[in-house]
């Protein structure tokens, strides 16, 4: 028999410099965090909701401020976490994916962006081999279809082990529920 582990409190620091509540179970961690006021839509959430898959590299959005053809789309990093005694901080290892509902194709982003990091030593040649296996992984556990070739047992996207966190309110005491 095998027993959830316990829900945690984290705190997370988030690329905009904003320190974000969250929760931990094993090696999954969901935060909310405040949009800048400068990327607010009108009449949507101000608070999205980001999940980092610790034991991958990964962190998932789903960006409430996304819309028109690209609403509900995942917004997927492929970032380090750095754990402190103040919390987890967040560093983008600058290769991106945004996968629609369904996730029956994806777009990989910002591999330019790796390269030119690379290039000039904002990270070390490590550190890029690491984004390019973890970027390889993530498409073969949770993108890869079953016309592209069996790789493993059938994946899902989102990955399900997100789903626990994401049924829970708010983090922000007081706040409404973040929409999913």
């Amino acid at each position: 028999m095998t027993t959830t582990p316990p829900i945690e409190n984290v705190r997370v620091l988030h690329r905009t410099g904003q320190w974000c509540p969250g929760r931990r179970i094993g090696e999954v961690v969901a935060y909310d965090v405040r949009i800048l006021p400068e990327y607010q839509v009108a009449g949507r959430p101000t608070v999205d909701r980001s999940y980092l898959l610790l034991d991958q590299g990964i962190q998932l959005t789903r960006p409430v401020v996304f819309v028109g053809p690209v609403e509900g789309w995942w917004y997927v990093d492929l970032v380090d976490v750095e754990r402190t005694e103040a919390g987890l901080v967040v560093h983008d290892l600058y290769a991106d994916f945004l996968v629609p509902p369904g996730a029956g194709r994806y777009h990989v982003l910002d591999l330019d962006d790796l390269a030119d990091a690379l290039s000039s030593g904002e990270i070390t040649g490590a550190q890029c081999a690491t984004v390019l296996r973890n970027t390889q992984r993530f498409v073969e556990r949770h993108l890869r279809g079953t016309e592209q070739g069996s790789v493993g047992p059938p994946q899902q996207f989102p990955p399900a082990s997100i789903a626990p966190l994401e049924s829970l309110p708010s983090f922000f005491e007081g706040s409404t529920p973040v929409i999913r």
